[in-house]
């Protein structure tokens, strides 16, 4: 998956930039470590619903 055309201008990336984790979570995404994804935008106040619809996303 290509995290960068997946997620670039999205609430996502908005919201994990103000916590500084952008990095951190395409990281996460390109080791398939969605623990980490999962952590990331919780840490990031994303709700569950858009957590769980990136988790399936990326796992394609």
């Amino acid at each position: 998956m290509d995290s960068s055309e997946n997620f670039e201008g999205s609430l996502v990336l908005e919201k994990l930039a103000e916590i500084g984790k952008v990095e951190e979570f395409y990281d996460a995404i390109d080791s398939d470590d969605f623990a980490k994804v999962a952590r990331l935008m919780r840490d990031a106040g994303l709700e569950e619903s858009a957590i769980e619809t990136v988790i399936r996303k990326a796992s394609e």
